[in-house]
């Protein structure tokens, strides 16, 4: 009985020493000295708190602009100081390397540094540039509002509410896969169910990827292939195995019609450079290219839409003046005359809705796409504000995440009313404009400034002139809260349930 007594000591004494052990592992040498940012806690607040971690990341921006969490082996440094991310993100960019996983989007340019960012940065840069591909695009955004515009009509109908965001995200998916890979989903118009699978797995994916930021046993789970790395292993097949066939598909093509193909879309600019090194630029790395896109492609523009009109729904007089807007400058045509109302929308006609265009980027202020971006330091550094970085430290900048009052909502940037949704903020005489993307980091900034910014502004400018000037926009339920998922990117959790009423023109 005595030595039994002794054993059950002896395991509650281990129990207890164990996580003493652990608190001293991640404090001891991390949480002393002055030169470092003050420590809010460890990855057990971040993990507690990841169902609403946009909300609570925001509360602790409010009071320290640079804060720690401590982890077992490194710490995480989050700031939302502008000083820091230009500093992060500019001045000392060679000192930061992307911090992301390479699961889901492997060497694709948003993973990856060095001569492979700066290659496919090259590229793309290049395709980006071509009128080609600008009127092509032009065409396709076009096209598909129309298509999801006539959903929308038939919804009105029938006074049937619908997920907003399930609907940008097809048209988004639509609209990507056209311009980037030259390939037509054709979703908005039915169901593909080889489509819905790839998009099912890509989104889980998405979620799974930013909750192994946090997730203390992410390591453990993968090694015994279960928990959330079972469900990803099983989902990184299905997405491999959709793109795969998209480039096969795009090579047989480029082989058959040599002389006469047209590289209208980003992914034949990539196979025709895959000619010159196919060994590196193979069909894995042509995978690795793709999934970055359809990541910045249809997460970015559908998410923002979404929030967009939920933004309009909520402030009903602002939809009034952008639909009125969009009537002085581009017209108005006959009930169901989608397809004839997009002609109108010209480069000219785009560039005059000044107030749309505040509207859109106060809706990323508040909202954006991808609410956090993560940075590795290559060597001990020190920070503006003065902190000190350790290598290997992630350093997160906290950019704006839901409803929450980080960056976008700081009053110490953006003034009193941060978090009142005010498009006349970035007006000035009626004109737009800009503020500097080290407080406006929505489409990244410095040397990874997005590609593909110009191009978004177009495609939902496109979108929400085309669908303010033919509908309202109501909420199904006022009272229900609108949520978002935390993931990579800013989705709207559960979607976004509308109704839509023609307008009288």
């Amino acid at each position: 009985m005595a030595n039994f007594f002794y054993i059950c000591c002896g395991v509650a004494s281990l129990l207890l020493l164990f996580p003493s052990l652990c608190v001293l592992r991640i404090f001891i040498g991390k949480s002393l000295g002055s030169k470092a940012p003050p420590v809010k806690g460890t990855m057990f607040h971040l993990l507690r708190c990841l169902d609403s971690l946009y909300d609570y990341q925001t509360e602790v921006a409010a009071h320290n602009k640079t804060v720690r969490y401590l982890f077992f082996s490194q710490s995480e440094v989050y700031t939302a100081d502008p000083q820091n991310i230009e500093y992060i993100l500019k001045t000392n960019f060679a000192n930061y390397d992307k911090e992301i996983t390479k699961v889901l989007i492997g060497d694709g340019i948003f993973a990856v540094d060095g001569q492979k960012w700066r290659h496919q940065r090259k590229v793309a840069s290049y395709e980006f540039s071509t009128k080609m591909l600008r009127d092509f695009s032009s065409v396709v955004f076009r096209t598909n509002a129309a298509v999801l515009a006539q959903k929308i009509s038939d919804n009105a109908e029938a006074d049937l509410p619908m997920d907003m965001h399930e609907l940008f995200t097809k048209y988004s998916m639509d609209s990507i896969f056209e311009v980037g890979f030259g390939l037509k989903l054709n979703i908005l118009d039915g169901s593909n169910e080889e489509v819905i699978t790839f998009a099912k797995a890509f989104d889980e994916s998405n979620a799974l990827t930013f909750h192994g930021y946090v997730d203390l046993f992410w390591k453990v789970e993968r090694f015994f292939n279960v928990g959330t790395e079972a469900t990803l292993r099983k989902n990184i097949p299905v997405t491999n195995e959709f793109i795969y066939k998209i480039i096969s598909s795009r090579r047989k093509q480029y082989l058959c019609h040599q002389s006469s193909y047209v590289k209208k879309d980003i992914l034949s600019r990539f196979l025709l450079e895959s000619e010159k090194n196919p060994e590196t630029m193979n069909d894995g790395y042509l995978r690795d290219i793709i999934l970055n896109f359809v990541f910045a492609g249809k997460d970015t523009s559908g998410g923002t839409l979404s929030w967009f009109i939920y933004l309009l729904c909520k402030h009903p007089l602002i939809q009034e003046k952008i639909a009125q807007e969009v009537k002085e400058i581009v017209g108005s045509c006959e009930k169901g005359q989608f397809t004839q109302f997009v002609e109108k929308l010209t480069e000219g006609a785009l560039e005059k809705l000044q107030y749309l265009h505040a509207a859109l980027s106060e809706t990323l202020r508040l909202y954006p796409a991808v609410p956090v971006d993560r940075q590795c330091a290559c060597k001990d550094d020190v920070l503006p504000d003065g902190f000190k970085v350790k290598k290997g430290d992630g350093v997160n900048h906290v950019t704006v995440n839901h409803v929450t009052h980080a960056m976008g909502r700081m009053k110490y940037i953006w003034g009193d009313y941060a978090e009142d949704f005010r498009p006349e903020r970035w007006l000035h005489d009626g004109v737009f404009r800009p503020e500097s993307p080290f407080i406006f980091p929505a489409f990244h900034a410095g040397p990874r400034t997005c590609l593909g910014k110009d191009f978004a502004y177009r495609q939902m400018k496109i979108v929400a002139a085309l669908l303010t000037a033919f509908f309202r926009f109501q909420l199904k339920d006022p009272s229900k809260e609108v949520t978002c998922k935390t993931m990579l990117t800013l989705h709207i959790d559960q979607g976004l349930h509308v109704r839509a009423v023609h307008r009288h023109l």
